[in-house]
């Protein structure tokens, strides 16, 4: 007897991370709904054999209407990715308060919006699976990225409130974190990066941060090192509460065991 055929619903699925996990659950026999902005981009998708639809996450309507079409042709989802984000760097001092608005918009409330209209049919069929992609800037915070950490933080600690509220009701919750991967982050974050270098009080530290970015990012692990990750935990019956995979993602277990002190000191020498 064959097994039914599981359905995942991605977010930020016309590149980077989001298009690598979509091609790489499609392989696998999984019904792949692809959601992104940019529907033109995820045509290859398409052809893969995926649905797509558009979505903008900071849009209560458009979450809405993505999750109205889900239910009615798909029914209850096995497993919903949250991977839509996006990042801007900058000094907490100058970084526009709408800039940082915008971050978490994006990348906390858009995320929890769509998770909370997901949830009640999830919640009534008795099991599921929600994988929140976050980031090693997650648990740790480098200058320039203070906005962005925040809004990854924020992620973290709703996935663990949420990991705890919903394993009553057979629904897993993972979090995701990525290290440095080649999605072309370093190149979106360039205009925040230029305002930033503008200001004389924080030019020499932004472009310490910008050449450390720049070097760290040339050995970045490509999208597919994630997206292996993210298929290994809606595979595992017991997931783990985070997985870390990618470049430098062994960073946050140095961090957790030095002394504050110590830690600051390593990052100040090569960013400030």
């Amino acid at each position: 007897m064959t097994k039914p055929q599981r359905t995942v619903l991605i977010t930020g699925a016309s590149s980077g991370i989001g298009k690598a996990t979509a091609q790489l659950l499609l392989l696998n026999g999984w019904k792949v709904i692809a959601a992104a902005r940019r529907t033109d981009a995820m045509n290859d998708l398409h052809a893969s054999g995926a649905e797509i639809f558009p979505l903008d996450i900071t849009d209560i309507h458009s979450r809405q209407s993505l999750v109205t079409h889900v239910h009615a042709q798909f029914g209850v989802l096995d497993a919903l990715v949250n991977n839509a984000g996006f990042g801007e760097v900058g000094p907490i001092e100058t970084m526009p308060l709408q800039m940082a608005q915008r971050l978490f918009d994006v990348n906390v409330f858009g995320l929890i919006g769509l998770t909370q209209m997901i949830l009640p049919e999830m919640r009534k069929h008795g099991e599921g699976r929600i994988i929140n992609v976050s980031s090693i800037a997650g648990r740790f915070v480098t200058p320039g990225s203070g906005w962005y950490a925040a809004s990854k933080f924020a992620v973290e600690a709703l996935s663990d409130a949420l990991r705890l509220e919903l394993q009553q009701f057979g629904i897993k919750v993972v979090i995701i974190e990525p290290g440095l991967i080649a999605t072309g982050f370093e190149n979106i974050a360039k205009p925040s990066m230029a305002h930033a270098q503008s200001d004389p009080a924080w030019s020499k530290m932004m472009k310490k941060v910008e050449q450390n970015w720049l070097e760290g990012f040339r050995s970045a692990s490509p999208a597919n090192v994630v997206a292996k990750t993210i298929k290994k935990a809606l595979d595992a019956r017991d997931p783990k509460a985070r997985y870390r995979c990618g470049h430098r993602a062994e960073s946050v277990v140095i961090q957790r065991l030095l002394p504050t002190n110590v830690w600051d000191g390593i990052i100040r020498s090569q960013m400030i």
